[in-house]
């Protein structure tokens, strides 16, 4: 085998790698908000809507990034 084969086979692999640790941010950023979210909702009920509101948009930006993080190793 040669090098360039060697290359060509290690880089499929660090793509999917490179995804798997491109994934732990979205995790702990969906956990940060959900759980501060419920934590606020706890000490201010009356404001349940608002902050179910927010957590709600700001799961939907983390989850985008974690969207095309998966997107852009299938493009280059």
């Amino acid at each position: 085998m040669s090098a360039l084969e060697t290359l060509a086979a290690i880089e499929g692999n660090v793509g999917t790698i490179g995804y798997g640790l491109a994934a732990i941010g979205p995790g702990i950023g969906i956990g940060i908000i959900f759980g501060n979210g419920v934590q606020a909702i706890a000490r201010q009920p009356e404001a349940a809507g608002l902050i179910r509101q927010n957590m709600l948009l700001g799961f939907a930006v983390v989850e985008a990034l974690a969207l095309i993080g998966f997107v852009v190793p299938f493009i280059l």
